[in-house]
């Protein structure tokens, strides 16, 4: 009897599997794509939940499996990725901490960050947790590794401000105290923390993904990681900018493997894609509230930090998302643009 080979369940390609498809197939044993075919082995009240919000989500598929991230990102490759990333990134905070930087910045910079920057945390927090249910709930491994490891590159984000903060603070005690009062309180944020707060009790795993990665994150990632890196730019803090530029490398493999999650569905079944464009009719709302509370900032309006204005902010914005939509097939609602 001849010895099963490791990748047996890709033997129907007639070819060497990569290393990436071998380490990414037919992980999840409870779905009925796995080795075993099976579902759960006992009848816990957990199942309910995975029934109702994964196997039972409007969003459907023939298989899971045939979903491929473009970049073909395995744990290996994501940490090699992310390596040069924080060695490029720790060289710019270096830079900051032994050249006196955070003392030539303005006083209106100063308020910039300590009322826009600093508070970005706690929504990041919650972009992480999302992505981190999407990754539990998802029907299908590869998909559970993206938004695993999307969850990761959200922490990362969040660690990093939080250390340009305290860089900050060091320079200029007392700043940012309030940053948890503001994310609380201030009219700035709350769209965004209603926004925040609403999906992360939304529980289908499809259309939390649909909200989060194709509706709310990439116009948020687009706002501050590079229409406030161009501000940052202008202000003379050129390198927060590379900061968020690095950071900005994470969002766009997140767009990029929503997309092609998205085409694959939508050329599964294309029933999905009225199911999708219903979610984003839902969600655009609440995400076009959270992005235009901000205008103030780019039309040099924010209270004690008066600067020029940063034009043609929102037609940007606008063609960026119906770009980024369009290339799956989708529009982003008429009757509220983005």
């Amino acid at each position: 009897m001849a010895e099963q080979k490791t990748y047996w369940h890709l033997l129907q390609q007639k070819r060497m599997p990569t290393e990436y498809e071998i380490v990414t197939s037919k992980l999840l044993f409870y779905t009925g794509e796995g080795f075993t075919g099976k579902r759960f082995e006992l009848d816990v009240p957990l199942q309910d939940w995975y029934k109702r919000f994964q196997q039972d989500s409007p969003l459907t598929c023939t298989s899971w499996e045939k979903f491929r991230d473009p970049r073909e990102t395995t744990y290996t490759k994501y940490t090699e990725l992310q390596r040069d990333k924080e060695i490029f990134v720790d060289g710019i905070l270096e830079e900051i901490e032994t050249t006196a930087y955070d003392s030539h910045l303005s006083p209106q910079w100063l308020h910039v960050l300590s009322r826009v920057v600093a508070p970005l945390r706690y929504p990041g927090h919650g972009l992480q947790m999302i992505a981190a249910y999407i990754g539990q709930m998802a029907p299908g491994g590869r998909i559970v590794i993206t938004a695993t490891l999307q969850a990761g590159d959200e922490m990362r984000r969040v660690q990093r401000i939080a250390y340009r903060v305290r860089q900050l603070q060091h320079v200029h005690p007392g700043f940012a105290a309030d940053s948890k009062a503001l994310w609380q309180t201030d009219p700035l944020w709350q769209p965004l923390r209603l926004a925040i707060e609403k999906l992360l009790v939304c529980y289908d795993w499809a259309e939390s993904f649909v909200a989060l990665n194709l509706v709310l994150k990439p116009l948020l990632d687009e706002l501050f990681m590079s229409y406030l890196s161009e501000l940052a730019l202008r202000e003379g803090d050129h390198l927060l900018g590379q900061i968020f530029y690095s950071l900005n490398e994470d969002c766009k493999w997140h767009r990029e493997w929503t997309q092609a999650l998205t085409r694959m569905v939508i050329e599964d079944n294309s029933l999905n894609r009225r199911t999708i464009q219903a979610w984003i009719e839902k969600w655009h709302p609440l995400a076009s509230s959270a992005i235009h509370a901000f205008a103030p900032l780019f039309e040099g309006k924010l209270e004690y930090a008066p600067m020029p204005p940063l034009g043609g902010v929102t037609h940007r914005l606008d063609h960026f998302y119906r770009d980024y939509l369009s290339t799956m097939g989708l529009q982003p609602p008429i009757s509220d643009p983005a």
